[in-house]
């Protein structure tokens, strides 16, 4: 029980100390002139589009809807304004909405950008965690822990590290890392279980780190295909997008990676304890054959789940490329989200092999101790 306190204060301390090496980097700058100013504001008073307000659009006349809103947030909170808004963008508005407004360059003409959604977000999460702890008591807990620990070290290291001028594919790997030593013993517990996951997901994020390289190289894919890309183009420093491109899948993978690692050599461990007179060729022989069925529900879920993210991008390629097949799983944004799925999935596939002869090797083995 004292080791596992001091393993747990171990982690904690490590966990803290990189919070705290990246806190300054995320340390919000003061308001500087020529800055985008945004707020939360109130709609007080929603008028008809102005024909004067119209903005062409490829030959198609938007015309933005001119409302009132008191800010309610930041310097000017209380103040109350006129904006621009329209329904494609932020959705019917009515008075008493919040909202969302954008003061571009600080010229005192603003804009709505978005309906304010956080507070329903949180309410979701809130729900979300509860149920969680309901069905998965201690465990549904621990998970949840977990993931908190993964968001903050995406949001406390990975991403201000890269914004700092990091190397993307470097700092991925540390943050994938980072996620894998500490979320995965919270979420699941200190067990030679959990270790054996662990050391499964290490050994496969170095397959995935060679492979990633390979086909992103090889397919000469350079990360500026898609419209964020384009929109950090303008920033004031450079970016390495191939090294996003390549940072991101090995992110993606990480996911796939603790779930595969972790139900595998549960799998594994569930067969010995049923007959612990299992050689290590059985206990591997049957450890397989449950993840040969985990590895086709899982490969089936990674694909309809890439697809249900950029399905209007895809939509978007076919329309504008006339129908034609080729052309679109050529374009470079099609041919990223294939790597990506394609990387995800070939690391799934030996990961399951290598999990299963982990585990099935220590376990026939804790036989003759």
């Amino acid at each position: 029980m004292f080791k596992l306190a001091r393993i747990k204060l171990l982690l904690a301390i490590i966990f803290l100390v990189i919070l705290g090496l990246s806190r300054p980097v995320l340390a919000a700058p003061e308001a500087a002139p020529g800055l985008d100013i945004y707020s939360k504001a109130v709609v007080t008073s929603v008028t008809s589009s102005s024909a004067n307000n119209a903005i062409n659009f490829d030959e198609n006349t938007v015309q933005p809807a001119i409302i009132e809103v008191k800010i309610i947030s930041g310097a000017e909170k209380g103040r109350q304004v006129k904006a621009q808004y329209e329904e494609g963008i932020a959705g019917k508005l009515q008075v008493g909405d919040k909202v969302v407004i954008n003061n571009p360059n600080s010229q005192g003409n603003y804009y709505v950008v978005d309906p304010y959604r956080l507070n329903y977000l949180l309410f979701f999460i809130l729900l979300f965690f509860a149920v969680a702890i309901y069905f998965g008591h201690k465990r549904g807990i621990y998970s949840i822990l977990g993931l908190v620990i993964s968001v903050l070290i995406i949001f406390y290291y990975l991403i201000p590290q890269i914004i700092a001028g990091g190397r993307p594919l470097i700092v991925s790997l540390i943050a994938a890392l980072l996620i894998s030593v500490i979320s995965l013993f919270v979420a699941h517990g200190f067990s030679k279980r959990t270790t054996i996951a662990f050391v499964s997901t290490i050994i496969s994020l170095a397959i995935a780190v060679f492979t990633d390289l390979v086909m992103v190289y090889v397919s000469k894919l350079t990360g500026t295909s898609s419209e964020e890309a384009l929109y950090l183009r303008f920033g004031n420093s450079p970016v390495d997008f191939q090294g996003i491109l390549l940072g991101g899948i090995l992110i993606g993978v990480l996911g796939i990676l603790d779930d595969i690692t972790t139900a595998q050599t549960a799998a594994v461990e569930e067969i010995h304890q049923a007959n612990q007179t299992l050689s290590f060729a059985d206990l591997y022989r049957r450890g397989l054959s449950v993840g040969r069925e985990h590895i086709v529900s899982l490969i089936n879920t990674l694909v309809l789940a890439y697809v249900g993210v950029f399905l209007p991008m895809i939509l978007l390629l076919v329309s504008s490329k006339g129908g034609s097949l080729w052309v679109v799983m050529n374009s470079g944004l099609m041919a990223e989200e294939i790597v990506r799925t394609l990387v995800g999935s070939l690391v799934l596939v030996i990961a399951v092999p290598l999990t299963t002869f982990l585990a099935a090797y220590y376990y026939s083995k804790k036989n003759n101790l």
